[in-house]
């Protein structure tokens, strides 16, 4: 049950990036930087730039969501920064993840 949770957030949250992507014509060098933050990062995220795409999601699965999505967006990810990411799901209090383009601030 707990797999077919985590992939079917997954899924949803990669048909909301393609479909966003699409709509605000991405070319091909326009990646999204994905980030797993807390409330408040979100909303100074959405505040800096556009189109962002966020997505609450429970702290248990918030790293394996975002694992397998910079997985499916081949992005690469280090042993070190997923330590320190389960570390961080489990002390702080994240439980966003929210993608947006770093080229693309508000004007």
């Amino acid at each position: 049950m707990k797999e077919q949770s985590i992939e079917s957030e997954t899924r949803m949250y990669l048909y909301d990036l393609n479909n966003t992507a699409k709509e605000f014509g991405f070319k091909g060098e326009d990646r999204w930087e994905l980030t797993m933050v807390t409330d408040t990062e979100r909303k100074k995220i959405q505040k800096d730039y556009y189109p962002t795409i966020a997505a609450k999601i429970i702290p248990e699965f918030l790293l394996q969501v975002f694992n397998l999505t910079k997985e499916r967006l081949n992005q690469s990810f280090s042993k070190t920064n997923e330590e320190t990411a389960n570390r961080n799901v489990a002390v702080s209090e994240l439980n966003y993840i929210v993608a947006f383009n770093p080229k693309r601030p508000r004007a």
